[in-house]
């Protein structure tokens, strides 16, 4: 859909016709975006030379960056995909520390205010509701929902950590349109259930009325057909290929040769 509510200054030309190209590369339907584009609000008022400000992949968002269906962040630690993630999800009303449209969990405050000096623009008729899973707040996000119970819920404390991100990840939550926002969510799964997640993000970004954004560190989840992928680094945020993103360089270069990383750690030497 071309048409979509402005809430800052018009997109870039040449944005619609990329994202046909998307589409036609992986076969998806025109998609109604809840987040088609992040950039800065019209007041807003950002100072670069401290935190968050002073990371390159915020003050490249906050000059405006496009999503697609299913954009995937990469990047090393402190590269700023959870800030950025937060920041949208802040930025839609959900809350920091997790949980769907309403929820009102919270516990300690950590998050940055970059949230305030954000606009998302969305698809008109796309949907407003949203769900936010950050793998670091997940223990307080299932006590919450023991307290403020919004139905039948599964029993997630009774289950080990990836089992509840696989049921929490299968449940109802995530079976209509809306905007899916997961920081970090392999850090509980295994080989085999991030394949599962892999083919679950897959189908959302074929919904059309469905959307997702991702950050990770896993190869598994950046592999999914179709994702648009953005690697964040000292250069800001820069859109990549598969097999030219670091992560996945690393990964090969290890899993072929263990000992060529491991020698320069540990004395591999010793029985």
């Amino acid at each position: 859909m071309e048409a979509s509510l402005d809430f800052g200054k018009r997109r870039q030309s040449g944005s619609a016709d990329r994202r046909r190209v998307y589409h036609r590369r992986v076969n998806l339907p025109p998609a109604c975006l809840p987040v088609r584009r992040v950039q800065a609000a019209v007041d807003a008022d950002v100072d670069g030379s401290r935190w968050p400000g002073s990371i390159p992949a915020v003050g490249q968002l906050l000059q405006g960056v496009d999503f697609a269906p299913l954009t995937v962040l990469v990047g090393e630690n402190g590269s700023g995909k959870s800030t950025v993630i937060e920041a949208i999800a802040l930025a839609f009303g959900l809350s920091a520390e997790g949980g769907s449209t309403g929820a009102r969990h919270h516990t300690r405050r950590t998050e940055s205010e970059l949230w305030d000096a954000l606009s998302l623009r969305r698809d008109i008729g796309a949907s407003r509701w949203g769900f936010f899973l950050r793998a670091e707040t997940m223990h307080g996000f299932y006590t919450y929902l023991e307290q403020h119970p919004g139905g039948p819920e599964p029993r997630f404390h009774e289950m080990s950590h990836g089992e509840s991100f696989l049921e929490l990840l299968a449940s109802r939550r995530f079976l209509g349109p809306g905007l899916y926002l997961l920081d970090e969510p392999e850090s509980a799964l295994s080989f085999t259930s991030s394949l599962a997640l892999a083919g679950q993000l897959h189908e959302v970004a074929r919904r059309g009325d469905a959307q997702a954004i991702v950050s990770t560190h896993s190869p598994i989840l950046a592999a999914v057909p179709g994702a648009r992928l953005l690697e964040l680094g000292p250069w800001g945020l820069r859109e990549a290929q598969y097999d030219d993103l670091q992560l996945v360089r690393d990964w090969r270069g290890f899993l072929d040769s263990p000992n060529r990383y491991l020698r320069h750690l540990i004395d591999t030497t010793v029985d």
